[in-house]
């Protein structure tokens, strides 16, 4: 190669660099001019109402009383139940689109499907919601309650826009993305290591559950962190099936709140102090989230020292 023909490609080289640098300062700058003008708005009530905002049970507007930890707890719990819900499904299907357990056009069209189901709005969750899932939940809850019913958990009576039916269409919501993040890993595994245990003697199932998986348990791990945060900012589905209630209730078929179905439902009505409540409540669901990822990304690294060995 000549050397201006090395020089045209240094060139091109350093402005590559310069770009993806310039890119990666605006991302920065744009998170931290969102954070700031959030903290801007969430200061008054920050000032006013203090950490007694986070314990506070009460959302009464008209009365200056502001409380999200029921919102905060039906974040939690709605975003646990459908990544309990979803990862098994999600992990076996990864499994089963990953290995040659199905002929090759049959694996291509259940992988269509699965990663069809990201692509429908959730606005569209929420209404087969409505009309499919509360009707279910209703029934089984009040079956449930009438038998468990001194089980706080069971307690009734069941509505149907409920704790569980915002976690059951959640499930499916984020049931695409464990399976195309796992996926992705499992096939992604060399063919050597597969080899390496059938010729040790390993069964298939021995080799999946005792070198593939291990080996990929990075990606699963992301597919996991990445499913909960899509589970905890999903608003219009949630919004649809909660209920939208402030009380505090323990019951899987009571009607609850999370943060996002908060700011969703009051934030275009809302005036004054409550403003700046809501952008408190926003703050909040931040950190939620930066604490998922800061735990996901030290247990991705765990996981990425333990199997070391095997990659």
């Amino acid at each position: 190669m000549s050397a201006p023909s090395v020089l045209r490609s240094a060139a091109r080289l350093d402005c590559f660099q310069v770009l993806c640098a310039a890119a990666c300062v605006l991302v920065v700058g744009v998170l931290a001019l969102i954070f700031w003008e959030i903290l801007h708005g969430a200061w008054p009530a920050m000032k006013k109402l203090g950490t007694g905002f986070l314990t506070g049970t009460d959302w009464v507007p008209h009365r200056g009383r502001f409380g999200v930890l029921p919102f905060i707890i039906g974040t939690i719990a709605t975003s646990l139940i459908a990544l309990l819900l979803a990862f098994p499904p999600g992990l076996a299907i990864a499994i089963f689109l990953s290995e040659d357990f199905l002929p090759r056009p049959v694996r291509q069209l259940v992988r269509f499907v699965v990663e069809l189901l990201a692509a429908i709005p959730s606005v569209v969750y929420g209404l087969w919601g409505i009309f499919v899932v509360v009707p279910m939940v209703q029934t089984a809850g009040t079956w449930a309650s009438e038998r468990f019913g001194e089980v706080p958990l069971f307690a009734g009576p069941a509505y149907g826009n409920s704790l569980i039916a915002a976690g059951l269409v959640l499930a499916l919501m984020i049931l695409p993305t464990i399976t195309a993040i796992a996926r992705s890993s499992l096939v992604a595994v060399p063919h050597a290591l597969r080899e390496g245990a059938y010729a040790l003697g390993a069964t298939r199932w021995e080799a999946i559950f005792g070198v593939i998986l291990p080996a990929a348990a990075p990606g699963v791990v992301a597919a996991t962190i990445l499913a909960l945060g899509r589970a905890m900012g999903e608003t219009m589905a949630v919004a649809m099936l909660i209920g939208n209630s402030s009380r505090l209730s323990w019951s899987l078929f009571a009607p609850s709140g999370t943060l996002a179905s908060l700011l969703a439902n009051q934030f275009g009505e809302a005036e004054g102090l409550q403003i700046s409540a809501l952008l408190y409540a926003s703050l909040v669901l931040i950190a939620f989230t930066l604490a998922v990822n800061a735990a996901g990304e030290l247990v991705l690294r765990y996981t990425e020292r333990r199997t070391a060995g095997l990659r």
